[in-house]
């Protein structure tokens, strides 16, 4: 048996210090330091063997805080574990508590294509952090070679009319996938960071803000297409993602997709990526081109749907563990009084455990959201400082080497 962890790590803006991210925002040197400090240490206790960073401007800010937890978990090792000179016989309970170092592990990153490194206009990239290496080098998906392009259908009655559609060219944020080696198998990972639920709003031409960004001049009809413009583009985004997963099921590639996806389990653009949930039973269902009211799926029908469907399903490794422990208690992040999951390590079937063929299951999942508060806490500043997101770390044990 193997056993391995992934998580899901939105760092909140990480860039160095006295440089302007976004207009006017910036990081003193004791700011990041602070900040820096935090971000170790939340490493040091995840100690996971593969992570997704999401919100990460440089890479080197990246490095540094990796070699900060490393530092740290020398000094914890040394501290904690016996040396050959203690002749104490459970030597082995102190090597299961040690940190394992990121020294020979694999960093990739994935720069924004839309960062001009322009102060105060500067957009972030993820990355992934591999103890266990790469297959082959990470591919980064941001700027769509063909642009995906979504008609919308006329109504009924209005056949023949143009009902318009909506192109995207480019992602927000980049997906960065990697087939990393884990026991006798290659798992893909996609840790992705769609768009936020921050409105998009558009300045007239020659004028520097957008009249919807005045909010002494409140436009709550113009705020709320904003709103639709970023919920359509998250959906596109979902829809790019789950193209990509679904290449690699096809393939027979056990894939985990993680991230920022920017809403809640049930949203539609979550279940974009997750895919459809089967229907109880096709059999009952009235065919799509029935000709009667009794003209029905064949049960030989409704197996093959059911296994078409489930073939390419994610499954959420939160839901999984609420399953184990009978107990709803994650959520990783919190805005004015409300608590919810907008961060998701999803599963192929490979890894689930009522799938006869799986090559492992989830043992644990852990989330690190005591940091977090809906702002009113005195602290919460400092805390927004380190992350405004807890990190969730599934602990995976293949079964199938």
């Amino acid at each position: 048996m193997t056993d391995f962890t992934i998580a899901s790590f939105n760092v909140k803006n990480l860039i160095g210090p006295d440089r302007e991210y976004y207009r006017y925002q910036s990081y003193t040197p004791e700011e990041y330091a602070w900040k820096t400090d935090w971000l170790a240490d939340q490493l040091l206790t995840m100690d996971a063997d593969i992570v997704g960073f999401q919100e990460i401007f440089e890479e080197e800010a990246l490095t540094a805080v990796i070699e900060e937890a490393d530092a740290r978990g020398a000094a914890l090792n040394a501290a904690a574990i016996p040396d050959a000179s203690r002749r104490y016989h459970r030597k082995a309970i102190f090597r299961k508590l040690a940190y394992r170092t990121y020294e020979d592990a694999s960093l990739a990153f994935a720069a924004n294509a839309a960062d001009a490194g322009v102060p105060g206009e500067r957009r972030p990239g993820v990355a992934i952090l591999s103890r266990r290496g790469f297959a082959e080098d990470p591919e980064v998906i941001q700027d769509l070679e063909t642009p995906l392009t979504i008609p919308f259908s006329p109504l009924r009655g209005l056949e023949g009319s143009d009902s318009g559609h909506f192109t995207l060219r480019r992602l927000s944020r980049p997906i960065l996938k990697a087939r990393i080696p884990v026991g006798g198998h290659v798992v893909t990972v996609f840790n992705c960071h769609l768009k936020s639920k921050l409105g998009e709003y558009i300045p007239p031409a020659g004028a520097a803000f957008a009249p919807e960004q005045d909010l002494t001049r409140y436009d709550p009809l113009g705020r709320v297409m904003g709103s639709l413009r970023a919920a359509t583009r998250r959906m596109a985004e979902a829809w790019v993602l789950r193209r990509e997963i679904l290449a690699e099921l096809d393939a027979g590639h056990p894939v985990i997709a993680l991230g920022d996806l920017n809403d809640g389990e049930h949203a539609v653009s979550s279940e974009i990526v997750s895919g459809e949930v089967p229907f109880r039973n096709y059999a009952w269902m009235l065919r799509h081109d029935a000709q009667h009211r009794a003209d029905r799926y064949s049960e030989t029908e409704a197996r093959r749907i059911t296994e078409d469907v489930e073939r390419v399903r994610l499954h959420s490794a939160e839901k999984l563990f609420v399953r184990k422990s009978l107990r709803d208690m994650v959520y990783t992040t919190s805005f004015g009084g409300t608590f919810e999951s907008i961060d998701q390590i999803y599963l192929s079937r490979h890894f689930h455990p009522d799938y006869g063929n799986r090559i492992g299951e989830m043992a644990y999942f852990s989330v690190l959201n005591d940091h977090l508060t809906d702002g009113s806490h005195p602290e919460a500043p400092y805390n927004k400082l380190a992350s405004d997101h807890g990190q969730i770390i599934a602990h995976m044990r293949l079964t199938q080497d």
